[in-house]
């Protein structure tokens, strides 16, 4: 499978946890800006745009600062994307 296939697969599963885990909380605050990043991202990737567009990297770190949370599954999930669109 290719990165691009891969990368817009991940965004799809960060963006799913999102909605499934975190509905009440994506409307504001910095897991909204992370949230918006990631729908763009997808937008970017469905219409074939340069990729150059898409700004996810800093997810993990926005998260961790904000949250402390280190043991959250959605960090795997956003490290995983990040780390694809960086091979990108």
């Amino acid at each position: 499978m290719d990165k691009k296939k891969q990368l817009t697969d991940q965004i799809k599963v960060v963006i799913n946890k999102f909605e499934e885990e975190y509905a009440k909380d994506i409307n504001s605050g910095v897991l909204q800006l992370i949230y918006k990043r990631y729908k763009k991202a997808l937008e970017i990737l469905e219409n074939n745009e340069d990729v150059k567009g898409i700004n996810i990297l800093g997810g993990v770190r926005a998260y961790m600062d904000s949250y402390n949370d280190y043991q959250n599954t959605i960090l795997g999930e956003l490290h995983k994307a990040e780390k694809l669109i960086k091979e990108l």
